[in-house]
C-alpha cells in the first residue's frame, strides 16, 4: 500500500517549518560542521541544536558522519539545494516584500500586469 502524497507532504513541510531546522540547514550550506559549530554559529543552546537535529536526519535533509569521537552533520546537497533554488524563485516571483506573501489585490495586480502584450520600441 503506496503512502499518499499529501501525507508524504506534509511530513516533508512538516519538518522544514521549524525556525531552528531552517537556520541549521542555512548554516550547513557552508560546509559541514559539528553540533558544537552549529550551536555556536546560531548561539543557540547545543542541547537545543541536536534535538532539532532528529528531524533533518529522519528525513535525510542532512547526514550524519562519525570522526572519532564528533558526529559531522552535513546537508543532503543533491535535493535540499533544489529545495532551496525552488524557495528562492517561488520567493522573488510572489513574495517581493521581504518575503511577506502578496494580498489578493496585489495576486490580481500581477495577473492583470502579465496578462498585457509585450511593448517594443522601435529606435530608429
Amino acid at each position: 500500500m503506496s503512502v499518499p502524497l499529501s501525507k508524504i507532504c506534509y511530513n516533508f513541510f512538516k519538518t522544514l517549518a521549524n525556525p531552528t531546522r531552517l537556520e541549521i540547514l542555512e548554516i550547513l550550506r557552508e560546509g559541514p560542521k559539528s553540533v558544537t559549530e552549529i550551536a555556536k554559529a546560531l548561539n543557540k543552546e547545543q542541547s537545543l541544536i541536536s534535538h532539532s537535529l532528529r528531524p533533518l536526519l529522519r528525513c535525510q535533509f542532512v547526514f550524519v558522519e562519525r570522526r572519532g569521537k564528533e558526529r559531522i552533520y552535513f546537508l543532503n546537497k543533491e535535493t535540499m539545494e533544489k529545495v532551496f533554488k525552488a524557495f528562492s524563485y517561488h520567493v522573488e516571483k510572489y513574495c517581493p516584500n521581504k518575503g511577506k506573501c502578496l494580498t489578493s489585490i496585489d495576486v490580481k495586480r500581477r495577473k492583470i500586469e502579465e496578462a498585457k502584450p509585450p511593448v517594443y520600441i522601435n529606435h530608429i
